[in-house]
């Protein structure tokens, strides 16, 4: 038996193979820098954007410092001090904004505020919440809407020194979610879990220490008209469009008392004000339209009057069918007049 020679002596071994390794590795290495540092230019350019389309729409918009990282597989962003403020003095204010995406996914944002947030209401003063989870997503960017999702759990509102109380003192969970739907339509759904009403407001008036969840789940039609140079011209194109929100479903409850709408349309006239009917049951209508009286959200004797409409229509299990319907300035319940229809915007 005889064994194979070894390697003649000296013969050298190729290392063409290694050097192919290394420069296919570097390759890729440079490659994924250079598609990082292309995504995060693009960020920055698309943030820079938005900020300025919203200050063309009246907004005020900025933040101390900007800082994008992640690499190589991710774009992390994080907004220090970010304010915005609505031209009708609405704002929102964080310590802390950070927003996360995958290379492989530039367009899909995941958003978290671990300090915290703050939202002013014009006349009432700012409401910071913290809680055990405020996060958001946001994806599908190029559609009309893209796709928004909010989340909040385990809520407190705390408003600031000085300021109006809050309906809510604490909430378990809080949702809202916006998406593009079929026919040119979006749905928005919003819903509020295990809530507790501030015992000094209305709500908790109503509520008596009782739990309060509410849920809203609607359509808007037309959506690709809402567009415009801020809030009033996009309302006001959409509702020229023929735009309106059908109401599929929407419920209050707080403690015993509670309101379910069945179904309503609803619209905006020409003064921003909505106009349209909502069909609803109200259990223990009577003892809330009072409170609500008492408290002065409705003129006494207007809720005295819904009051009698109330008691005229409840049934079984003290149930109540009504209509509440907007038209010309005026929300009424039935045939009364219980105070001026919201206004979702101001006209120019």
């Amino acid at each position: 038996m005889s064994l194979p020679d070894p390697a003649a002596p000296g013969k050298r071994v190729s290392r063409l193979p290694i050097y192919l390794v290394l420069g296919v590795l570097a390759f890729l290495v440079a490659a994924g820098a250079i598609t990082w540092i292309l995504a995060r230019k693009s960020a920055v350019e698309r943030l820079d954007h938005a900020a300025a389309d919203l200050r063309r729409a009246g907004f005020e918009v900025d933040w101390r410092d900007r800082r994008i990282s992640g690499f190589p597989f991710r774009l992390d962003l994080t907004l220090t001090e970010l304010r915005v403020r609505a031209p009708a003095g609405w704002s929102l204010e964080t310590p802390r904004l950070e927003a996360e995406a995958f290379l492989h996914a530039p367009g899909n944002w995941v958003l978290a505020t671990p300090d915290g947030l703050t939202f002013v209401r014009p006349g009432g003063g700012p409401v910071r919440i913290s809680g055990k989870l405020l996060h958001a997503s946001l994806t599908h960017l190029r559609d009309l809407p893209p796709n928004l999702s909010l989340e909040g759990v385990d809520l407190t509102f705390a408003p600031g020194a000085g300021a109006q109380p809050f309906v809510l003192s604490a909430a378990g969970r809080i949702e809202m979610h916006l998406r593009k739907g079929p026919d040119d339509e979006a749905g928005v759904w919003i819903s509020v879990r295990e809530g507790k009403a501030q015992t000094s407001g209305l709500l908790g008036g109503i509520a008596a220490r009782g739990p309060v969840t509410f849920e809203w789940d609607s359509r808007l039609s037309n959506i690709s008209a809402f567009a415009g140079r801020n809030w009033a011209d996009a309302a006001r194109h959409w509702t020229g469009a023929g735009g309106r929100m059908r109401v599929k479903r929407a419920g209050l409850t707080a403690g015993t008392a509670s309101l379910a709408v069945t179904s309503g349309t609803l619209g905006a006239g020409g003064d921003g004000r909505i106009v349209g009917a909502l069909e609803m049951t109200l259990r223990e209508a009577p003892r809330a339209l009072t409170a609500l009286g008492q408290g002065g959200a409705i003129p006494a004797d207007r809720a005295e009057a819904a009051v009698a409409v109330a008691l005229a229509r409840q049934g079984s299990g003290a149930v109540a069918r009504a209509t509440l319907t907007f038209q010309a300035g005026e929300t009424t319940l039935g045939p009364v007049s219980i105070g001026p229809a919201p206004r979702i915007y101001t006209p120019n």
